[in-house]
């Protein structure tokens, strides 16, 4: 993979260059052929994307860990968007996972007529900053910031990976009447995996008993995922992820962002946020 700090523009949304193309994204958008058992793990990035990942490839082994024991995340949900997307879940057997950060208005067409089931995780907005921050810190192949300041001005631009996540959130959520649709919160996650994790498999249709219940849940902790190196992200150069930058998974947590956002960060942002999302009920963050 080319590692490159450039992005590409596509339909006034910027994605990395290296992992994607103007092809790889309208071939997602336009040409995949959604099938009615597709399940898709939506969600903006550093949202709980690998949470998810994990989650599913559990709840679909009955909790069995063996899956996600030995094939990395990125292989068994892998990314629709990517270049390699195309090569990984085109010919897939059903039920295909899938992966995709893409915004609402750049899912694929294909969607509409068919009955595929997706699950979108939200999290609170100023924890995907600080997030961000820390891996664009760490990712090679995304924009710097000297400090956290200067990264809240680029988190709240157009310029920032996948555009605004105001704009992202609403227009997935013109969806939550749909019965194939699961708003999932990664802050209520931290609090209760395991009532989450039932009412996943409920939106699924999976009946797992309460022992494969605890499996999923203990094997998609932070402290298993931390530890487990094929959802860890070790594996991948370090002309990629620059590991002496941190790592993957850093915290796991909901709050963060208090131990980062001055009172005046943090009130500045809360008045953006009630500008951007006032029409929109999402109390549970």
């Amino acid at each position: 993979m080319e590692v490159t700090r450039k992005y590409i523009e596509f339909e006034g949304i910027k994605t990395p260059g290296g992992v994607h193309t103007p092809e790889s994204l309208t071939w997602a958008w336009k040409e995949f052929e959604v099938r009615d058992d597709d399940v898709f793990n939506a969600t903006y990035p550093k949202s709980g994307t690998t949470w998810l990942q994990e989650i599913l490839s559990l709840i679909y082994s009955n909790g069995d860990p063996t899956p996600v024991k030995t094939k990395f995340s990125w292989d068994r949900v892998p990314w629709l968007e990517q270049h390699s997307g195309r090569g990984q879940v085109e010919n897939r057997p059903s039920p295909r996972l899938i992966t995709t950060h893409l915004p609402r208005f750049l899912f694929p067409q294909s969607f509409q007529k068919s009955k595929a089931k997706v699950i979108y995780t939200v999290r609170n907005p100023k924890d995907v900053c600080v997030s961000f921050y820390y891996f664009s810190l760490y990712a090679e192949f995304m924009e710097r910031r000297e400090n956290f300041q200067d990264y809240i001005t680029h988190f709240l631009s157009k310029d920032v990976m996948f555009g605004l996540w105001f704009e992202h959130v609403k227009g997935w959520l013109t969806m939550k009447d749909n019965p194939n649709f699961l708003l999932l919160s990664y802050d209520n996650m931290t609090k209760d995996l395991r009532s989450n994790v039932v009412k996943i498999c409920k939106f699924l249709g999976k009946d797992l008993d309460d022992a494969a219940i605890d499996s999923v849940v203990e094997h998609s902790s932070f402290k298993a995922m931390k530890e487990n190196n094929m959802s860890n992200y070790s594996a991948v150069p370090n002309e990629i992820f620059s590991k002496g930058q941190g790592t993957f998974h850093r915290k796991g947590i909901s709050g963060d962002h208090k131990n980062h956002f001055t009172p005046a960060l943090e009130e500045e942002f809360d008045r953006i946020y009630k500008e951007a999302m006032k029409d929109v009920d999402l109390a549970f963050l």
